[in-house]
């Protein structure tokens, strides 16, 4: 008997077995016909004997030790057999009945592979990656890899005491892509790929589609299962569409979660870094009362310890794990949802670490990035670029976005860094970069990538924002896609906040001579869709928006109180970085948490008040959004009267059959009160229903309380006029009426 099981079997494959060199392991291990017998193999290293428990017939048939490393094989006249289990004994005196991973069929088939090989598989991440399921009535975990230039891989964790030559995985036929079905694996096992490549180096790698992760850049996937939460968003999901159309009012409170904090009661400080269920018990509630609609997270994805803020992403499926689970994130987005606040995530697509783990050199090859050093690598970070015109890369990028709006229930994604996508010259000089097919600068691919996922976003997921962090002067970013623009619903006005806070930086004497650095914006304000930014990048290290403000700590505070305003009262969505809203003096840093205490302070509560109200005046008041992106809602009154640092302009909205909101806005950039007749529209009644001077805001109440009737005296090149009080560094917004 033992003469002829050794004839049947194939010892060049057993050889490969053994030596961890098989790519296609399930041809020779499990249970095979082989002519009239069925034959068992298996490789269980450092087993001292194995029999084969046939559950059906309830019989025990013991295994040859065929090769000393532990592989052994038993043969039986072929029938029809049921489940069957390994009792496997070792030299300690352990027995473990294992299910065998090799009698499993794949769950893969050759149409998900070709839809991957033609980069529109968009729901890849629910076959690649690894999948808690149950086959035959065996629960475990279903294991899948991409890595077709590797000879040989392995998955390897808590398992199976992490060593490679137990799971080893099949290449499903000329796909590239490696599978395995593990009984044993469950919910929170660590686990990563070990791979072997051409030259025989072996090393391990963290899985690019795992649900979970392990802090740190190098750190082990883990299995999680993202399928159990019960989501009680259904309503906010159903109007999604309609609450985040470009005619609706859309105001961002942008954080980054590991250091917004709210102490206890009776606390000073708070607790650094909140999980994710903390962060929902504290943030919703106060952006609620706020009066914001969105908030926009700085990276959630799980990031290099070197770059905190999260940007160079490791494990682009797994929620950052020093804020908890993946369910503990969902809690946290069904929690906005729930109070009517939208969630958008910041996603950087555009690079990856250069960490030993990760996607770098992934199968021995640049299979993410690029062979040539001229694409190779960002010109400011220590990242790699990833190869936009490999079709299996973008459909890991695309399928990646589709996943947080589809499975974490993100309503906005933010693009970071879009500018260093679209040129391949970014950053570097002359003789640095490879020209396109055409001579130009332009990355083609990068550009067919980001028209791709814009697309097919607004097709699987109508309504959901996708917004460009874009600063050069690239032509229809949030163009149509049907007219050659990349379709993008938003982008940030990076030049309007830079010229703004230049602006702002002057002392009120010299502004007289930067007018144009104000009004230079509504030059271009309808080339795009925008948002004017007062993000992160603006308010970190030493420049916080209330330093850059001149003077004493009053004309700080009463800077920031005309900031906000005239940023509410410019076309554009609007967005503020946390802490802003309370005048921060010191700049953000991840490690220190929102400056709560600021709120004891003068000026500091009454600041926030302010930020409260406008908020709030901004969602009653259709005037100031629902026309951001079209020349009707806006028009100059006054925009030359720099000797006085005057601004005057109009906000409309409406139509003539349902009604017309307009709005008349004020703002004194000087550091003086002034009584003055200024220019008006057009005759009517005009009553003022906000001013940033208000004592409740900590000013000192220099306003108008009284409606004024507009008289017909020409002033500021107008046929009518009204006679105002203008309090130093305030914007003041009045109701028109006939």
């Amino acid at each position: 008997m033992q003469d002829k099981l050794y004839k049947l079997m194939n010892w060049g494959f057993i050889e490969g077995i053994v030596y961890s060199e098989e790519d296609n392991p399930h041809r020779i291990l499990g249970v095979h016909r082989v002519g009239a017998n069925l034959v068992f193999q298996t490789f269980q290293p450092g087993a001292v004997s194995v029999n084969i428990l046939l559950r059906e017939e309830k019989k025990i048939l013991p295994m040859e030790l065929v090769d000393e490393a532990g592989y052994f094989a038993a043969m039986m006249f072929y029938r029809k057999i049921g489940a069957y289990q390994y009792e496997v004994c070792y030299e300690d005196g352990r027995k473990e009945i294992k299910e065998d991973a090799y009698r499993f069929l794949p769950r893969i088939n050759a149409q998900d592979m070709d839809k991957f090989e033609a980069g529109i598989h968009y729901s890849l991440y629910e076959k690649l990656g690894a999948h808690l399921t149950k086959i035959d009535g065996v629960k475990g975990c279903e294991f899948a890899l991409w890595a077709p230039n590797a000879l040989r891989v392995s998955v390897v964790g808590d398992f199976n005491g992490w060593d490679g030559r137990v799971h080893q995985m099949r290449r499903l036929w000329d796909s590239g892509v490696f599978e395995i079905f593990v009984p044993a694996a469950k919910e929170g096992d660590c686990y990563k790929f070990e791979l072997k490549v051409k030259g025989g180096l072996t090393y391990l790698k963290a899985d690019p589609f795992a649900f979970g992760a392990e802090g740190g850049g190098d750190a082990a996937s883990v299995i999680r299962d993202i399928r159990q939460f019960v989501w009680q968003d259904g309503d906010w999901l159903k109007g999604r569409r309609e609450r985040q159309a470009e005619n609706m009012p859309l105001n961002i409170y942008e954080l980054y979660p590991g250091s917004f904090g709210m102490p206890e009661k009776g606390e000073e400080e708070c607790k650094l870094p909140p999980t994710y269920r903390e962060l929902a018990d504290t943030l919703v509630p106060y952006v609620k009362e706020m009066g914001y609609t969105h908030v926009e997270l700085m990276p959630v994805m799980e990031h290099t310890e070197e770059d905190p803020w999260g940007y160079e992403t490791t494990a682009y499926y797994a929620p950052a794990s020093c804020y908890g689970e993946p369910a503990d994130f969902q809690y946290l987005v069904d929690q906005c949802h729930q109070a009517g606040i939208g969630v958008i995530l910041d996603w950087a697509p555009g690079w990856f670490p250069v960490n030993r783990e990760g996607l770098s050199d992934f199968d021995g090859t640049c299979l993410y990035g690029h062979l040539n050093e001229k694409k190779k690598y960002h010109a400011f970070r220590n990242v790699k670029l990833y190869n936009y015109g490999r079709n299996e890369v973008k459909n890991f990028l695309i399928a990646n976005a589709m996943f947080w709006v589809e499975k974490y229930h993100a309503d906005g994604i933010r693009m970071v860094s879009v500018d260093s996508m679209l040129y391949l010259d970014y950053g570097k000089a002359d003789g640095q970069w490879i020209p396109n097919m055409y001579g130009g600068n332009e990355n083609l691919d990068a550009v067919e990538f980001i028209k791709h996922l814009n697309s097919m976003m607004k097709k699987r997921n109508p309504g959901v924002l996708m917004i460009a962090e874009e600063s050069s002067v690239w032509a229809g970013v949030t163009g149509d896609l049907k007219k050659d623009g990349l379709g993008f619903d938003y982008k940030w006005n990076a030049d309007w906040t830079r010229d703004f806070l230049e602006y702002m930086k002057y002392d009120p004497y010299f502004r007289a001579y930067h007018q144009e650095e104000l009004t230079l914006s509504m030059v271009y304000a309808y080339s795009e869709k925008y948002i004017l930014p007062f993000g992160h990048d603006t308010v970190s290290g030493e420049g916080t928006l209330y330093r850059r403000m001149p003077g004493k700590a009053e004309d700080k505070t009463a800077g920031l109180r005309l900031t906000y305003a005239y940023q509410m009262a410019h076309p554009g969505k609007k967005l503020l970085f946390m802490g802003q809203e309370l005048g921060e003096k010191e700049g953000w840093r991840t490690d220190r948490a929102v400056s709560w205490a600021l709120l004891q302070e003068e000026g500091h509560e009454g600041l926030q008040n302010m930020v409260k109200e406008l908020n709030r005046f901004y969602l009653a008041h259709p005037a100031l959004y629902q026309e951001d992106h079209k020349a009707s809602g806006f028009r100059w009154v006054d925009c030359i009267d720099q000797e006085n640092c005057k601004l005057t302009f109009v906000r409309k909205a409406g139509k003539p059959k349902t009604g017309v909101e307009e709005l008349f806005v004020v703002c004194n950039f000087a550091g003086v009160d002034r009584e003055a007749l200024i220019g008006v529209p057009h005759a009517g009644k005009y009553k003022e229903i906000f001013n940033t001077d208000d004592v409740r805001y900590g000013g000192e109440g220099y306003i108008n309380p009284r409606m004024k009737r507009a008289a017909e005296k020409k002033a500021d090149g107008c046929e009518y006029s009204i006679k105002v009080k203008m309090a130093a560094l305030s914007v003041s917004i009045w109701q028109v009426t006939e």
